[in-house]
């Protein structure tokens, strides 16, 4: 299965533009290229189904895993497994790309923003 870019609609996710290449097919993974801006980050969340793999693959960003922080840089990994709590930013002046895996594939029903669950 090849899928090109120019078949690929940004999705506009409370500031970040995530490109999801695997939206609407029947995959086992999903696989989603994530920009971050500057200033911009992704609230605290966890999944109930997947198992979660960034890479970065360009600029930084600081994640925080259970209330860890740490600083990634291109080429770094990170992998954040089912249930764990996570969010991302990116404090710099740069744009920073992610590329993002699920396993099992994303399902949106899966994943819980902790603000919603503390409404």
């Amino acid at each position: 299965m090849i899928v090109k870019r120019d078949s690929v609609d940004p999705i506009d996710f409370v500031g970040l533009s995530i490109l999801d290449y695997t939206a609407g097919l029947d995959t086992g993974s999903s696989f989603a290229v994530i920009t971050v801006p500057p200033c911009t980050s992704h609230a605290e969340a966890w999944s109930k189904r997947s198992d979660k793999y960034y890479y970065v693959a360009a600029g930084e960003v600081e994640f925080t895993l259970d209330g860890k922080i740490q600083v990634l840089s291109t080429g770094d990994f990170c992998v954040v497994l089912r249930g764990k709590h996570f969010s991302y930013r990116n404090p710099g002046p740069h744009e920073a790309k992610l590329h993002l895996v699920h396993t099992p594939s994303f399902d949106p029903d899966s994943e819980v923003l902790v603000e919603e669950t503390n409404a």
